[in-house]
């Protein structure tokens, strides 16, 4: 079969598009129609005896008690949030320093949201708490109703484990808040009409004073409803106690303009729309940037001393310069240091750096080879942090460092396997893409597995927003998948950042083919080995990977034989209109302009379907909640391709958000029906 390359003539403009109904997110015809797709496809899936099997695997995985509790530092203690069979829905819990390198810690219930969801009548998701600074006393709960991004805020007590009665409590919201000090928070919201960006983001803070109506909260400061991402304060400490409030006003959802705000006003940074300021240590702010900044290239970290941003300057310092196959991936601050994960050739690297005179001493630290090294856990309050190591089949550790000492890191916690491991090998290759760009990609697979295009193999990439997909432990689709002979497949596509703004850079916009070449020129790649075939070979992603997906099943039916695309953008010409579409036209480009409404027109999935092709029966997965990308696009391609008369899956989660994140049944339930698709397409029926 030849190649499709899109078309403008398929695209139909979408004037006349007869399934905007489906874009009434909550309306009742969409929901009968979601109905009725759901009980046509869920039968063909939950029946086939697989996927109980997978189902309880998975579900044993994401519940198992001998998980590592991924430690937050706050109120000098540890705390964790914590998602069981007991606790579906999960609980907020604390034990001492001391105690959480026990085996077993003590742990204390700070908020139990299965005992609060039923009390108060809601499926309440957790969404992580925000801490006023130094103490850490009280806090900003953020809790969504089913999973969406609007949050209800309510202060909380870490002192007596208890709401503060009669504290600051905002209803739901797109959000979010700093704290000024006890009783002082500068909150960006929905105040009323007019206040909301077109992606439905805020763009006006407010200054919320204790026991004060919202309805009397003062202006602070004011974007504009063009802005793509909306406007938002923080507030920034270090361990010498040096404070700085800043506002980020997002005219792009890269990059926008940086506020230093006091008392008497506001100031703006002449810096880089993409530098961002990321933390500070002995009153010097450090920052990240995707842009050049003077001498800094684009990609690196660089300080500036506070008196000169209270003044209204930043002239950039080095602090740490990526080689070309280097990437920046975390910058983190404890009391006295910098620490700084990074990537070399997609491999972890973690690096300490110390004030010293007008620079920066710096110390590499050790981490195992051909792993992924991330900071899970820093504080102002001391130099203690906690890193996470991780790979395919390497089941994740927890190692504690002590940032001003150069002792070796500790291994705190260890996960146990999770799959037999036993035979696999991981391996890294590269693929030429169609400009000659080398791509790199891991392949996990058994070592004895024959070199015959006959291993069943799932694929998958994100390619966007500069976000890197690097090696982690696979977990459940090591059990659901690896132990029953498939292979997995992970693509270092451009569009990402895993060789930093450069990478992302080149498949922004009207470049983005290169992303959709390069995914392709890894399947090829993939078949020159001989390590699976187009007959044996399935690919999947989620949000933007669902668009990636999308565009795959279009442009390259033949190169594939199962599409799961998850959560997705699909209808690139209506994007900018649906759910917070209007946020990403700095990734995408906006239909305002000819010729980026042009290449959206050729890539669009939904604008691209083509009646008689053969293409693979995809599954299509979505959630009613997702307020982020919404199910309308999913909904929307599926009623084309039944237009057309051809084969598809659909099914919309009615929970969860764009995460997928209700509980931990949720999240079990849908890698269970995306396994067994990939089963019944890859591996045949069940035997």
């Amino acid at each position: 079969m030849v190649a499709i390359t899109p078309l403008v003539a398929q695209t139909t403009a979408m004037t006349d598009d007869p399934y905007i109904w489906l874009e009434d997110k909550d309306g009742a015809k969409p929901l009968a129609w979601v109905e009725a797709e759901n009980a046509r496809t869920l039968p063909r899936l939950q029946n086939d005896p697989r996927y109980a099997g997978f189902y309880a695997q998975a579900l044993a995985i994401a519940s198992a008690e001998d998980r590592i509790p991924m430690p937050d530092q706050r109120f000098g203690r540890i705390y964790n949030f914590w998602r069981d069979a007991q606790h579906p829905q999960g609980i907020w819990r604390w034990t001492s320093e001391a105690d959480y390198a026990a085996a077993q810690p003590r742990w204390t219930t700070a908020l139990d949201l299965d005992a609060l969801s039923k009390a108060e009548g809601k499926q309440w998701v957790w969404k992580g708490a925000n801490c006023l600074q130094p103490e850490d006393r009280y806090c900003l709960v953020n809790l969504s109703a089913g999973g969406e991004d609007a949050v209800t805020l309510r202060e909380f007590d870490l002192q007596t484990g208890q709401f503060v009665p009669g504290g600051f409590d905002l209803p739901t919201s797109k959000q979010g808040a700093a704290w000024l000090d006890r009783d002082t928070l500068l909150v960006s919201r929905d105040w009323g009409a007019g206040t909301l960006t077109a992606s439905s983001y805020p763009f006006v803070v407010k200054m919320v004073k204790r026991g004060q109506p919202l309805a009397a909260a003062t202006e602070v400061y004011r974007g504009e409803p063009g802005d793509q991402l909306g406007t938002y304060a923080g507030v920034m400490t270090d361990g010498a106690g040096h404070r700085l409030v800043l506002i980020g006003r997002r005219q792009q959802f890269f990059g926008g303009d940086t506020l230093v705000w006091t008392p008497k006003g506001t100031h703006k940074l002449d810096i880089p729309a993409r530098a961002h300021p990321v933390g500070m240590v002995a009153g010097r702010v450090i920052f990240e940037t995707s842009d050049p900044w003077g001498a800094i290239p684009a990609g690196a970290a660089a300080w500036v001393p506070l008196a000169e941003i209270e003044a209204g300057k930043a002239t950039p310092r080095p602090l740490f310069t990526p080689t070309p196959r280097q990437a920046v991936q975390e910058v983190a601050t404890t009391r006295d240091r910098v620490i700084v994960a990074y990537t070399d050739n997609v491999r972890g690297r973690v690096s300490v750096l110390a004030p010293a005179g007008d620079g920066w001493s710096t110390r590499a630290v050790p981490v195992a080879e051909n792993l992924a090294v991330g900071v899970a856990s820093t504080t102002d309050r001391s130099d203690l942090a906690y890193l996470g190591v991780t790979g395919f089949t390497t089941p994740t550790t927890l190692q504690s460092i002590d940032a001003g000492a150069t002792a070796a890191p500790r291994t705190v916690k260890s996960l146990p396997a999770k799959f037999d491991a036993t035979g696999q090998v991981v391996e890294q290759f590269e693929a030429t893409s169609t400009d000659g760009t080398r791509v790199p990609y891991f392949v996990v697979h058994r070592r004895d597995r024959p070199l015959d295009g006959t291993t069943p193999t799932i694929m998958t990439a994100y390619g966007g927003f500069e976000i890197s997909r690097l090696p982690s432990y696979l977990g459940s689709t090591g059990k659901l998948w690896l132990e029953n002979g498939g292979a997995f497949v992970l693509a270092n596509i451009r569009g990402g950042g895993e060789f930093g703004p450069a990478w992302h850079d080149a498949g922004r916009k009207t470049k983005r083919q290169v992303i959709y070449d390069d995914f392709a020129s890894v399947a090829r790649d993939l078949f020159a080995r001989k390590i699976t075939s187009a007959k044996k070979l399935g690919i999947y992603g989620g949000s933007n990977g669902g668009l990636l997906m999308g565009v795959e099943f279009n442009q390259h039916p033949e190169l594939w034989n199962a599409v799961a695309i998850g959560v997705p953008l699909l209808d690139m010409v209506r994007y900018e209109k649906i759910a917070a579409g209007a946020s990403w036209v700095d990734e995408y480009g906006s239909v305002t302009v000819p010729e980026e409404r042009a290449f959206l027109e050729k890539i669009s999935p939904y604008a691209n379907i083509r009646r008689g092709v053969a293409y693979p029966e995809p599954y299509i997965m979505t959630t009613t909640k997702d307020d982020r990308v919404g199910p309308q696009h999913a909904r929307k391609f599926a009623a084309r391709l039944k237009e057309y008369g051809l084969p598809y899956l659909f099914y919309e989660d009615t929970t969860g958000g764009h995460s997928g994140d209700a509980d931990i049944a949720q999240g079990a339930r849908l890698q269970a029906l995306q396994t067994t698709y990939f089963a019944q397409k890859l591996m045949g029926p069940a035997k």
